[in-house]
């Protein structure tokens, strides 16, 4: 189940993907999918399994196939590192895909822009967009309300007994909202919100509005 929340009278759906749909511009918002992360690691002697790095692929389409979008706009960090074999698995899913592809680049975006662009990719650094500040670390622009990623937001709620339990989320301030990370191979950053913040937990293929406000 989704949420849908209003911002400058726009209106934006917070999927438990880890995605946002931006209606009024038929766009999906995603950062942090990190491709190439799992083949990197298993270069370097790690133990898993090689179909985990299919499966980010798989619900890039899934949530494409679902919104429909016009544009899909990834927030950075769109791959881990140098250019592996995931590469190839990349371009044939930009070539199914229907929507036009943006890139604001993130810190680990360090493939070189004119193989995205051959891709038909566009790349920017940051991108403002009718009043909304779209980059990929959080930051601050006045007049806008910013979406990034980077941070991986996640969050800390107690469970049964004196156990605890961590999910990622989805994290808004006045004027800013951080994706969790869309990559299934990421870990979480725990935040501790304020009274003005609002807190958007992904459980169990649901978002759900844990904070105060």
């Amino acid at each position: 189940m989704q949420i849908t929340i209003e911002i400058s009278q726009n209106h934006f759906s917070l999927h438990p993907s880890g995605a946002i749909f931006w209606e009024e511009k038929a766009m999906l918002l995603i950062a942090d999918v990190h491709l190439g992360k799992v083949s990197h690691f298993r270069k370097h002697g790690s133990a898993i399994p090689a179909h985990v790095a299919y499966k980010n692929l798989e619900k890039l389409t899934e949530i494409a196939n679902q919104f429909q979008p016009k544009t899909i706009c990834f927030l950075g960090d769109l791959f881990h590192s140098k250019l592996n074999e995931e590469w190839q698995d990349f371009e044939k899913w930009v070539e199914y895909t229907k929507a036009g592809v943006i890139l604001i680049s993130g810190n680990h975006d360090i493939i070189p822009n004119y193989l995205y662009e051959d891709l038909g990719i566009r790349v920017y650094d940051e991108w403002v967009l009718d009043g909304f500040h779209l980059t990929h670390h959080p930051s601050e622009l006045t007049g806008t309300f910013n979406f990034s990623g980077h941070v991986h937001p996640g969050i800390m709620m107690k469970g049964v007994g004196r156990h605890f339990l961590k999910f990622p989320c989805f994290y808004k301030t006045e004027s800013q909202l951080i994706l969790p990370a869309f990559g299934n191979f990421t870990g979480k950053y725990i935040l501790t919100p304020t009274e003005m913040d609002e807190v958007f937990a992904i459980v169990e293929g649901e978002v759900i509005c844990v904070s105060k406000k």
